[in-house]
């Protein structure tokens, strides 16, 4: 838990790829992401409530051999449980990394925010990549574990479902990179008493 820390903190939202691809008979379906984007969409009416910042990152493939987010496709568009309003920042990229390549640095130190609240598609991929990068960057973080969706993986012929992916990939973050929150925790740690609206 923050500890009383968040009072002196800016803190901003991050969404990352929560985009349709990612969502049942896209090109990349992940595991629960119907239930991470409802989780998602819960903690951006709890930022619009309390008019805190909440930032899209929005994937476009640009590798040649890509297979989705491809440009120009319904797949790379947000998903319907979390569009942005025309006041939230968009930020497009092609890296893992949020940071890398973008203008996303420059908006938080604009604006002069220090606490990301980061969640979204993939754990393993970009969500762990953004997270290890913010930290370096100076930011203090906190993943919401029920706000994001992984798949499952291989390595060296051994299957590895999806949760546990998603579980060791948030034990490793924790706690030197980030606090790992649920969505009903961070309601609780930003003190408020406002209901979230409904969709």
């Amino acid at each position: 838990m923050m500890k009383g820390k968040s009072h002196n903190m800016n803190t901003a939202l991050l969404l990352i790829d929560i985009q349709n691809d990612y969502f049942p008979n896209g090109r990349m379906p992940l595991e629960r992401s119907i239930d991470a984007s409802l989780k998602a969409q819960e903690a951006l009416h709890i930022f619009r409530a309390k008019q805190k910042p909440a930032i899209h990152i929005q994937h476009i493939s640009t590798r040649p051999d890509a297979t989705y987010f491809l440009p120009c496709t319904k797949g790379i568009e947000f998903h319907a449980n979390v569009q942005p309003t025309k006041n939230e920042t968009i930020i497009k990229k092609h890296y893992p990394n949020s940071f890398k390549d973008t203008n996303l640095f420059n908006y938080l130190t604009k604006a002069k925010i220090n606490h990301l609240v980061i969640c979204g598609m993939m754990t393993h991929l970009c969500i762990d990549a953004t997270v290890r990068a913010a930290y370096d960057l100076g930011f203090s973080c906190t993943v919401l574990h029920d706000a994001c969706a992984t798949k499952n993986l291989e390595f060296h012929n051994i299957a590895i479902p999806a949760q546990s992916v998603h579980h060791a990939f948030l034990a490793a973050l924790q706690p030197t990179y980030g606090n790992v929150l649920s969505v009903k925790e961070l309601l609780q740690t930003i003190g408020t008493t406002i209901t979230p609206a409904t969709a």
